[in-house]
């Protein structure tokens, strides 16, 4: 297998006056096509700003950082934008759905971003929800939607551009444990269809759902 992403040595400070928040460590991880991988952290462990690293939201003090074949450090703002749109599909604790917006308006939403023609993103769109069960809920909005269903849109609309790798980011810290099971039994299935995922979380019955589980404790990545 190919590596989808490798980091290395990638460190992160944040500077507050005179102090100094060394927050990644020597940063070394690789994780390869079709991997469901979960990083483990307690809140302070430096996991948000890993996933931020990852997700092409924020760049390391130093290191290399490689996703989907690309140097990622060395990329503009304007290049970050694009690797954010084209290679990476997120799914956030909160959802993040557009309120004034259908379901099929939500996840029609990236391809629009991204230049595609209303019709060809109206299919795409619609295909990607069916793939989460919600092909009956196309003209609803996110406020007539259980948590669950919420969701699965945002995973929907995450999946919709086709990205090298989905970053989930606490996907079930909103929702019940019985739902909560139900969209960790749905990436497993994304899974096997050969998505490579990773998953941020601080709840180690999640974490276990993944393939592969790797430990961030106070800035440095214990991979087994």
């Amino acid at each position: 297998m190919n590596n989808m992403l490798k980091l290395h040595k990638i460190n992160k400070e944040y500077h507050m006056g005179e102090n100094r928040l060394h927050v990644l460590k020597d940063i070394d991880f690789t994780v390869q096509e079709g991997e469901f991988v979960s990083v483990l952290g307690a809140s302070g462990s430096g996991k948000s700003t890993l996933m931020h690293i990852i997700g092409c939201m924020d760049q390391p003090d130093s290191g290399s950082y490689c996703l989907a074949g690309q140097e990622v450090t060395k990329c503009t703002p304007a290049q970050l934008a694009v690797l954010r749109n084209e290679k990476i599909g997120f799914i956030f604790q909160k959802y993040h759905l557009l309120p004034q917006y259908t379901v099929l308006q939500n996840v029609m939403m990236p391809l629009l971003i991204r230049g595609l023609g209303r019709e060809e993103a109206q299919q795409l769109a619609d295909e990607s929800i069916g793939r989460v069960g919600l092909q009956e809920r196309l003209s609803h909005r996110p406020n007539e939607l259980s948590g669950g269903q919420q969701q699965r849109v945002a995973i929907a609309r995450a999946l919709v551009t086709k990205p090298a790798l989905l970053l989930a980011d606490e996907p079930t810290g909103a929702l019940d444990a019985a739902t909560g099971k139900e969209i960790l039994q749905l990436f497993q299935e994304l899974n096997e269809e050969g998505k490579t995922i990773i998953q941020i979380t601080h709840d180690l019955t999640v974490a276990k759902a993944a393939s592969r589980l790797v430990k961030l404790n106070d800035g440095v990545l214990e991979c087994p």
